[in-house]
């Protein structure tokens, strides 16, 4: 078999894996949930003949793991399908999601976007949090796409060592920022979806949270950007001695703003008016809204082309993701099975804290601590959000999703597994540890923030 024929194979499964998905969610047929246990149990065997490295041994483990803790607990044929299915919606999301960057591609906005960023963004401060605010932004629709296209933007011109270092600290806690407040993100769906929330009623907070991670990172990094002011200040006394064709105002690129904002109100419209659960509206959202606004510039040759890079390139490549979040899933399932859920505010009990806050804590500590040692996110959001009841540790569902988003958004600058850091460790030939690094203190005081933000009653 070739490798062309496996990767159309492991294509379709996917494909099909989400189609399954979407007809299950809405007829509620239960034959279906028993297929669609049985398809990811296929996909997982299939895909781990794939995996190399870290990511074999850990999908391996949640596997094993998985099936000893459902034979221990003699759990029932059922409960092994309805386990195997729990990460099923994040394939769905991976399938359609990222439609809604294909307009975001448009090259008019690209260009219109680096002149937009070359003629507003001038001091040290502006470009390290315009930087930050852009890849929260950009990451929002098109994920780890998102890395590549502000990099370009943001190096136009070639920086000095230390705001090379800067920048590079901005787009990773930025893309942080997007995991928070976007419902096309993996994280979000987990959280929404296990704690039967509407996205509407997360977003005030997480938005508000994702605007103090600029903060933290301009106090984080405040010493660096003071370094590199006497170089602006070079740069801006030379450039007021020669003039520059390049210097007039440019506005934020209209059209790409327009489609930004009605795609979030169009993702909140239909949340709303649609009795579904948030993966299928954004999946909905994501096909349609997309093609709407690709036929109405008549850009429908970007859209196809967006369309097939995506099927051919980006969902292939997405193949390692998926194993470990369908093994992960289905391992939170069966720890769920043990009724570890149940233990928990006895042993919080034991510390001399509110059982809120110590639960709190504790949460945000096993979400850093093993993404830091490599175990993506993930795994630990997915158990907590799927065997902890909020009520028992006496907090509120949007409490305990802002706990989860925050712990995820925080951890990942500082993850060696995440995309981001291996994407910008290509790019700067600089090894994934040095580049996650400068990210342990912001990730320290943004676990601080949280915990501060969380107690401050808005729940």
């Amino acid at each position: 078999m070739t490798n062309k024929v496996k990767a159309a194979i492991d294509r379709t499964i996917i494909i099909l894996l989400a189609v399954v998905f979407i007809v299950q969610q809405v007829t509620h047929w239960e034959p279906l949930t028993v297929l669609l246990g049985c398809m990811v149990f296929a996909a997982i065997v299939l895909l781990l003949f794939q995996l190399k490295g870290a990511t074999l041994w850990l999908t391996a483990a949640f596997v094993a793991g998985g099936v000893l803790l459902m034979l221990w607990q003699k759990a029932d044929a059922l409960y092994w399908f309805e386990s195997a299915s729990i990460n099923v919606t994040l394939v769905t999301l991976f399938v359609f999601a990222p439609l809604f960057g294909i307009p975001v591609r448009l090259p008019a906005y690209v260009e219109a976007l680096k002149r937009f960023y070359q003629a507003n963004v001038r001091s040290k401060t502006a470009l390290f949090a315009g930087t930050q605010l852009l890849t929260q932004i950009m990451g929002a629709f098109i994920n780890v796409g998102s890395i590549p296209v502000v990099y370009h933007l943001t190096f136009v011109k070639p920086q000095p060592g230390i705001m090379t270092r800067l920048l590079v600290n901005a787009m990773n806690r930025g893309f942080g920022g997007a995991i928070l407040w976007s419902p096309y993100f993996a994280a979000m769906t987990i959280v929404t979806s296990s704690l039967s929330l509407y996205w509407s009623s997360l977003l005030p907070y997480v938005l508000g949270l994702a605007l103090l991670s600029v903060l933290v990172s301009l106090v984080v990094d405040f010493r660096w950007l003071r370094e590199s002011r006497n170089e602006e200040e070079e740069t801006a006394s030379s450039e007021r001695e020669r003039p520059d064709a390049n210097r007039e105002r440019a506005g934020f690129p209209a059209g790409l703003g327009m489609y930004l904002l009605l795609a979030i109100a169009a993702v909140l419209l239909l949340e709303r008016l649609i009795d579904l659960p948030m993966v299928l509206i954004t999946c909905m959202a994501a096909v349609l809204f997309p093609l709407a606004w690709c036929l109405g510039k008549g850009a429908m040759a970007t859209y196809r082309q967006g369309l097939t890079n995506h099927f051919t390139v980006t969902l292939p490549a997405l193949q390692k993701e998926i194993a470990l979040f369908l093994a992960a899933g289905f391992f939170s399932g069966s720890i769920s099975a043990t009724g570890f859920g149940a233990s928990v505010p006895a042993l919080l009990d034991a510390v001399p804290l509110p059982i809120s806050l110590s639960f709190s804590i504790a949460a945000i500590a096993l979400i850093a601590a093993t993404s830091l040692i490599g175990i993506h996110p993930i795994v630990p959001v997915t158990v907590l959000a799927t065997g902890i009841d909020p009520s028992a540790v006496h907090i509120s569902p949007v409490y305990f999703g802002v706990l989860l988003l925050g712990g995820w958004g925080l951890s990942n600058p500082i993850s060696p597994v995440s995309a981001v850091n291996n994407l910008l460790a290509g790019i700067l030939q600089k090894s994934v540890v040095e580049l996650a690094r400068p990210n342990y203190k912001y990730a320290a005081v943004m676990a601080v923030i949280l915990l501060l933000f969380l107690s401050a009653g808005l729940f």
